[in-house]
């Protein structure tokens, strides 16, 4: 970008899906924010390892195409397409209360973006950038805690190590006297977990009884162990996105007489049992509050430099690569 402070003549850089395993850079038309609008410098930006990998892969379903739009998406499904929403940066201009301030912004990979200030989130002070590019996965966990109407004192599955596991199970166990495993196929998870007080186990040995329990792996065998895992009359909460894949699932043996609840939890809609009294912009602003514990900086565990990622990303993303929450540096970020 040259001069974004002086208004001049603008350009940034921004990362497009192009074709299936391929990604570019494109150069991007910078307009000048009006007064309802801020310039934003980009700092980081979070990679959804799920989402995303659906789109480098080219399995978006044509019927979920309107609903899997991100806001500020350009393109269309399943290519070409600039995507993402986990933007954290600088606000270069715009309203005065906002020049300097780090914000988190729902907008695609890109160096500077210009969007309405009612759209941005100012990060508390006590949040580093990097972190605040968490927001939106925190945001999918505590919708899901209130989808399931879980509380105090129960006993809660989470099966399914990746981010968005994580983050629910780390929100779980802050509730009082709520016992909380993680359940995942891989040993390792276990030093993470531990670190965000949580407990771990391999599906084999998965806790039974639960009150409560979440499945984020994607897979038939995670959501096998999720339903296992539910007590009597317990409730299994579907957090997984499985693009155009059909997958079993395990309803015979013991699932009606033991009276279990299976329901599904999706971010796009506040949860029912919030949402007379909270809007969007407030759960946001809440998971962003949510993020201020340093050991959460233990999620993100690659970061790739913006002008390497239409290299690194096809790596990253692809299945079975290790690595949790992939950070998008830029060279602004310091």
């Amino acid at each position: 970008m040259k001069n974004a402070a002086a208004g001049r003549t603008r350009s940034a850089s921004a990362l497009w899906y192009v074709d299936k395993g391929k990604v570019e850079l494109r150069a991007e038309p910078l307009p000048e924010p009006t007064r309802e609008e801020v310039l934003v410098r980009t700092l980081f930006s979070g990679v959804s390892r799920g989402t995303e990998r659906l789109i480098l892969s080219g399995a978006v379903p044509l019927s979920e195409g309107e609903r899997m739009r991100a806001p500020f998406q350009r393109g269309a499904f399943p290519f070409p397409v600039k995507y993402g929403y986990c933007a954290a940066g600088v606000v270069e201009a715009g309203p005065k209360e906002l020049r300097g301030r780090t914000v988190f912004v729902l907008h695609p990979h890109q160096d500077f973006f210009v969007a309405p200030a009612s759209l941005v989130a100012v990060v508390p002070d006590a949040i580093p950038p990097k972190r605040a590019t968490l927001a939106a996965n925190m945001e999918t966990a505590l919708n899901a805690l209130w989808d399931a109407n879980c509380g105090p004192g129960d006993r809660i599955v989470v099966v399914g190590g990746g981010v968005i596991g994580l983050l629910t199970a780390f929100l779980a166990a802050k509730m009082p006297g709520t016992e909380v495993t993680l359940v995942d196929v891989m040993p390792e998870r276990d030093p993470i977990a531990r670190q965000l007080g949580v407990g771990f186990a391999v599906p084999s040995q998965a806790p039974r009884d639960a009150d409560v329990v979440f499945h984020t792996s994607a897979t038939a065998e995670g959501l096998s162990t999720a339903i296992g895992a539910a007590g009597l009359e317990g409730t299994i909460v579907e957090m997984s996105w499985y693009g155009e894949g059909c997958i079993p699932v395990p309803l015979g043996c013991a699932f009606h007489s033991r009276r279990l609840r299976l329901i599904s939890s999706q971010v796009t809609e506040v949860a029912p049992t919030h949402r007379p009294r909270w809007t969007r912009r407030r759960r946001l602003e809440a998971a962003l509050s949510l993020l201020q514990d340093p050991c959460l900086d233990a999620l993100i565990t690659d970061e790739i430099d913006f002008t390497e990622a239409p290299a690194r990303l096809p790596k990253v993303l692809a299945a079975n690569a290790p690595g949790l929450a992939p950070v998008i540096r830029y060279s602004a970020a310091v």
